[in-house]
C-alpha cells in the first residue's frame, strides 16, 4: 500500500490561520455522536448516521483541498457488532449507497480510497463496493481516505503478531531482527504514515481500539461537536490546535 508523496495542492490554500507548513500530514477521526444526535432529535439511530455521512463528505472534500495527504476515519468497529440487528444493517447499507455515490468523485478529485480492517463478517455487498471503490481510485496520487471498517487495534496488532510468529515458526524471520517497523509493516496500515493528529468529536474522552500502536505520538484534539454537526469550521479548529503544539517526540523542545 506505499504511496509515493508526488501530490502537491494546486494553490496553497491555508486552513484560518495555519500555514501549510504546519498542517498534519495523516489525520485520524474517531466520529462519535451520531446516536446522541438522532436521539436529541426523537429520530431512530440510523438517522443520525446517515447525517454523519454529510459530514464525511464535508471533511473529506476540505481536507483533499488543504492538502493534507492521509485521512483514516473509524466507521465501524469489531466490538459494534453487539449494536442490534437493525441499526447494522443499516449502517451497512449506508456503508454501499456511499461508496456508489462518492467513488467516482473520489476518482475525479485524484483521492486513493483504502480499507482496513477485517473482511472477515463483511456483507458481500460491502466487499464488492469496498473492491470496486478500491480498483477505481487505486491510481489516485492525491489524497488518501482510508476507511476503517469492521477495525478493531487489537485485533489488527493480533494479526501481525501471529504473521511475524508463523515466519519465526518458519524460520524466515530471526527473532532477534525483529525491530519496531517489523511490527508496522505486519499491520493493516503497512505503507502508511502514523496519524499526526486524532481527532474525537462528541466529547469522549478516550481512543476506543483505534489506532492504538499508530497514534503513540499523534496529537489528541477532542471536540462536544456532535459528529453529524461536525463542520469544515470544526476542522479548522482541530488543525489550529495541532498547529499550536509543541510536537517534541520525547526530546526537547
Amino acid at each position: 500500500m506505499t504511496q509515493t508523496d508526488t501530490h502537491t495542492p494546486a494553490e496553497a490554500i491555508d486552513a484560518p490561520g495555519v500555514p501549510p507548513e504546519r498542517l498534519p500530514r495523516h489525520v485520524a477521526i474517531i466520529m462519535d455522536g451520531n446516536g446522541r444526535w438522532a436521539k436529541q432529535r426523537n429520530q431512530p439511530r440510523i438517522v443520525g448516521h446517515r447525517a454523519g455521512a454529510r459530514s464525511v463528505r464535508e471533511v473529506v472534500n476540505e481536507c483533499n483541498r488543504l492538502g493534507i495527504r492521509y485521512l483514516t476515519l473509524y466507521s465501524f468497529s469489531t466490538e459494534n457488532w453487539k449494536r442490534p440487528d437493525d441499526e447494522i444493517r443499516g449502517l451497512m447499507d449506508l456503508c454501499v449507497e456511499y461508496l456508489v455515490k462518492e467513488r467516482r468523485e473520489l476518482a475525479e478529485n485524484n483521492i486513493r480510497f483504502l480499507q482496513i480492517g477485517r473482511r472477515e463478517g463483511l456483507p458481500a455487498a460491502v466487499l464488492d463496493e469496498l473492491d470496486q471503490t478500491t480498483a477505481m481510485t487505486r491510481t489516485g496520487t492525491g489524497m488518501t481516505l482510508c476507511l476503517a471498517l469492521n477495525y478493531s487495534s487489537r485485533t489488527e496488532i493480533t494479526d501481525a503478531m501471529r504473521s511475524i510468529a508463523l515466519d519465526v515458526q518458519a524460520g524466515r524471520l530471526d527473532p532477534d531482527a525483529i525491530q519496531e517497523a517489523t511490527i508496522s509493516e505486519r499491520l493493516y496500515t503497512a505503507g502508511l504514515p502514523d496519524p499526526d493528529l486524532l481527532v474525537r468529536t462528541a466529547g469522549e474522552l478516550r481512543v476506543s481500539n483505534y489506532l492504538l500502536w499508530q497514534i503513540s505520538y499523534a496529537e489528541i484534539h477532542v471536540t462536544d461537536v456532535f459528529w453529524p454537526d461536525f463542520r469544515i469550521e470544526d476542522l479548522h479548529k482541530a488543525l489550529r490546535d495541532y498547529a499550536s503544539r509543541d510536537r517534541r517526540f520525547g526530546g526537547i523542545g
